[in-house]
């Protein structure tokens, strides 16, 4: 009797990732059901969510927020699930056009491709534009956008304006993959060089030699000098703020797939190897891994271990000879905030979101969390290692 390649991948998975069981609330039909439901609440004019209140509630904010492309993604991420498993009664994809409700919310960001008060971060509002390249404006005008943030003499874009410092955080590496989509679409050149000296600059000061990172760099903006590395959300200047090594993983990730640059892939192994080492014993990933444990309990944070979780696969395929511990890694570390968070109550897809401790930001969902969250399932599919 022969096994369809399906049911045989199935089989093995277990087995291609040391035993881990794949959860089963990544595919669950709660997840579209909460989207979409999010969706019919968007106000009019569009605003989009971000985090919930405590009691699990989407707080709804405008356009001009770093944070506003994900809702918009997420709808292309169900899409790209739908087309990968189709729809069932069982996964619940079938209950909306995606597509047409990505779009709709696309058209929301529009006049931020002209001006917008988010800096860096147009690389994170331009993620809907990309899954539909003939949105081609979008990406190229926020690419203009994000270039004009570059100083030659400290090698990085901008981060956040400040009239003392030329200030660049980890966090920027996740918006250099826009400034190679509209190289692609432009052939401009120098949106690539760009996307390389931001790269290997951070590499330089960013990184810590036992892997760790640094939040925020301040530099000279004349002399192009380091004057002090510090945290804006982390715990302390010397802690490693766990969203942030998240965004550095898969941000090395990106400049590695684009250049096939060893240094690159060899970068987010080091961060993605720190981050494995400082796991706590119950796996659930800390809001930073050097904040205090007493008093019990350190905060959580959900869109870390997503995020995190989604490099560790994408670690898998461009490492296989090391293809079951990053397996391994991504299906533990997605089972404990599962076990923690999924709450089929709440508005948003997981609790347990720190935004921003300092500022007493904690205990949310996220929008970015739950994007994440999405792309890992789906990415788990695509390796094997779970059936649709």
């Amino acid at each position: 009797m022969l096994l369809s390649s399906s049911l045989l991948a199935l089989l093995l998975a277990p087995f291609l990732a040391d035993g881990a069981t794949v959860p089963s609330e990544l595919y669950s039909s709660t997840v579209p059901q909460k989207i979409l439901a999010a969706y019919n609440k968007t106000p009019n004019p569009i605003q989009y969510p971000q985090y919930t209140w405590t009691n699990g509630t989407w707080r709804f904010f405008g356009a001009d927020t770093w944070t506003s492309g994900f809702f918009p993604a997420t709808m292309y991420a169900l899409n790209e699930r739908k087309q990968l498993c189709g729809a069932t009664s069982a996964n619940g994809l079938g209950i909306a056009n995606w597509v047409k409700l990505g779009r709709a919310l696309t058209s929301g960001l529009a006049a931020l491709e002209v001006k917008n008060g988010v800096g860096h971060d147009v690389g994170f509002l331009s993620y809907p534009f990309a899954y539909e390249l003939q949105m081609h404006d979008g990406i190229n005008n926020f690419a203009k956008l994000l270039a004009a943030r570059y100083s030659p003499i400290v090698g990085c874009t901008r981060s956040w304006d400040d009239a003392t410092y030329f200030k660049v955080i980890i966090d920027n590496m996740m918006n250099l993959e826009l400034l190679y989509l509209s190289a692609d679409l432009t052939n401009n050149q120098t949106l690539r060089d760009i996307a390389v000296s931001h790269a290997d600059t951070t590499i330089e000061n960013h990184i810590r030699t036992n892997g760790g990172t640094w939040h925020v760099i301040n530099y000279n903006g004349t002399s192009g000098q380091v004057v002090s590395k510090v945290t804006s959300q982390g715990y302390s200047d010397n802690s490693t703020w766990t969203r942030g090594q998240s965004w550095a993983i898969n941000g090395y990730l990106d400049m590695y797939d684009r250049t096939n640059d060893q240094t690159y892939l060899d970068t987010s192994l080091k961060l993605a190897n720190y981050f494995l080492s400082r796991m706590p014993s119950d796996g659930i990933v800390p809001w930073d891994f050097d904040a205090p444990t007493v008093p019990a309990p350190r905060p959580a944070d959900s869109s870390a271990a997503t995020l995190a979780s989604y490099g560790f696969l994408r670690l898998a395929k461009a490492v296989p000879a090391d293809k079951n511990k990053w397996q391994t890694a991504a299906i533990n570390t997605l089972s404990s905030i599962i076990d923690l968070a999924f709450n089929p109550a709440w508005d948003s897809v997981l609790s347990n979101g720190t935004v921003n401790w300092p500022a007493g930001n904690l205990l949310t969902g996220t929008v970015y969390g739950d994007y994440y969250f999405i792309k890992a399932g789906t990415e788990l599919i695509n390796q094997g290692l779970a059936s649709c």
